[in-house]
């Protein structure tokens, strides 16, 4: 059992419904969200055009959130048009990674803290660590002394720790390819042990679910790398590896695949206590308002985002469990 004070169940209530479940949408994508609208548009976007996305969507797509998480760079006019009900996460790594360095090394945003994180009105602090358990431990033991100080920091404030796990493997570069799904279990889970010890100090994971979806038997054509028995052995394997609250992140797969795998995992006997849901959600709204302009954007996020967060939620309903069940 993790044991919470009372500010950081307060700051879960708020970032949660009244039955403990969090249906956070996830838009603190920087760099990739940029070129997603530069990509579509004809003339040059500058800041002001990631920002006012992340406004749009903040105000069309939060009442029907429990949350939003949001970056301090673009983010912060976003969360001050957000639902009123709504709880807000806000992100502390500095987006990407260097690409010409072995390890894919954390960095904090420079100009940010925990506590100016939270004046900023921060109900929970957010990390991606990118992490392959299997790496050279020189490398690990960075990325865990480093996670101790971010733990250490929010404790500090008596603020949440969310902590989202992105892993990878060293000696494959495509993460999406069947050689990866293979290994992606051990990846997923080991990581998720390693990172719910106290030392850390986390007090909810974001994390992968433990297989590659589109090569589960029946859920694809292409090659398998697991059965059905296999992958729902992997979920079950998942949750049994902490006792902190989980909730899962979308890693950009479709709306439909996303709400298919959280039926699987509940059927699996997963445990998990909501999700943040980034891309899945918004991911088509991009091209309407780069290509034809806000309103476009506005009126695909107010139909076709609605729809699919509003579908997500129903899905949520019938399989996330409270995260109180986890705390005392």
């Amino acid at each position: 059992m993790l044991k919470l004070t009372k500010n950081k169940q307060d700051a879960l209530k708020r970032l949660s419904d009244e039955n403990g479940i969090i249906g956070a949408l996830a838009i603190d994508q920087r760099g990739s969200l940029k070129k997603m609208i530069a990509s579509g548009s004809k003339s040059p976007v500058g800041d002001e055009g990631i920002v006012r996305f992340k406004e749009l969507v903040s105000q069309e797509l939060t009442p029907f959130a429990t949350s939003i998480l949001l970056d301090p760079e673009y983010g912060l006019p976003a969360a001050k048009v957000r639902h009123p009900e709504a709880g807000l996460l806000v992100a502390y790594e500095k987006t990407g990674y260097d690409a010409t360095a072995v390890g894919r090394l954390p960095d904090l945003l420079a100009d940010w803290s925990v506590r100016r994180l939270k004046e900023a009105g921060a109900d929970a602090v957010k990390f991606l660590l990118y992490y392959d358990v299997d790496e050279d431990e020189k490398i690990n033991e960075y990325k865990h002394v480093y996670m101790e100080r971010v733990g250490s920091e929010c404790a500090a404030e008596d603020i949440p720790f969310f902590l989202e796990i992105v892993t990878y493997d060293a000696k494959i570069d495509d993460v999406k390819s069947l050689e990866y799904a293979k290994v992606k279990p051990h990846k997923v889970i080991e990581a998720m042990r390693e990172f719910s010890k106290p030392q850390y100090q986390v007090d909810v994971l974001k994390v992968e679910v433990p297989v590659d979806m589109n090569f589960v038997e029946g859920y694809s054509d292409e090659e398998v790398a697991y059965s059905k028995e296999e992958a729902a052995g992997y979920f079950k394997e998942q949750s049994e590896a902490t006792d902190l609250p989980f909730i899962f992140l979308s890693a950009g797969v479709s709306a439909q695949l996303f709400q298919e795998t959280l039926k699987f995992a509940k059927e699996s006997g997963s445990t998990f206590n909501g999700v943040l849901c980034g891309r899945a959600t918004w991911k088509n709204g991009v091209a309407p308002f780069a290509e034809q302009g806000e309103e476009s954007g506005r009126a695909w996020l107010q139909e076709s985002g609605r729809k699919n967060i509003q579908e997500l939620n129903a899905v949520l309903k019938e399989t996330a469990r409270p995260w109180f069940e986890k705390i005392s």
